[in-house]
């Protein structure tokens, strides 16, 4: 298995451990406030700590058990897996938000236009992971 794809199998796995935490806390502050919860400037930033410290730490792991493909410069397969994923997560991420926005015209929540955008980037960036995993696998 590439570098690359074990590297978004580990941020796959990583980025939805701990948005499923945070999004845990959430629904559990809210159904506890008996509405939605405004965004919180510090979990938002426990999150992206957390997220940070389990990415780094995993490629560390990674990277040591394969160090000359972790400092290998990516081919131009891994360049066009990279590319094709990321085009498509865009479709996702834009769709997301573009619901965010127009929920927002209609209700004028503020709060529920920042979890819709927060809620597509996550999707996004778990769904540009799946892309190339599935790329890697097909062998593109």
């Amino acid at each position: 298995m590439p570098f690359r794809e074990k590297s978004a199998w580990l941020m796959a796995i990583t980025l939805g451990l701990v948005a499923a935490g945070y999004a845990f806390v959430v629904v559990n502050m809210s159904n506890a406030m008996g509405q939605l919860v405004p965004p919180l400037l510090p979990l938002v930033v426990v999150f992206t700590v957390v997220l940070a410290a389990l990415a780094a730490g995993s490629h560390i792991v990674i990277a040591l058990l394969a160090p000359k493909d972790a400092v290998a410069a990516a081919d131009e397969r891994d360049r066009g897996i990279s590319a094709r994923a990321g085009a498509w997560s865009g479709y996702v991420f834009a769709v997301g938000v573009a619901s965010g926005l127009g929920h927002y015209l209609l209700a004028r929540n503020g709060d529920v236009l920042f979890y819709c955008v927060f809620g597509s980037w996550v999707l996004a960036q778990l769904s540009e992971y799946a892309f190339a995993i599935a790329l890697y696998r097909r062998g593109i």
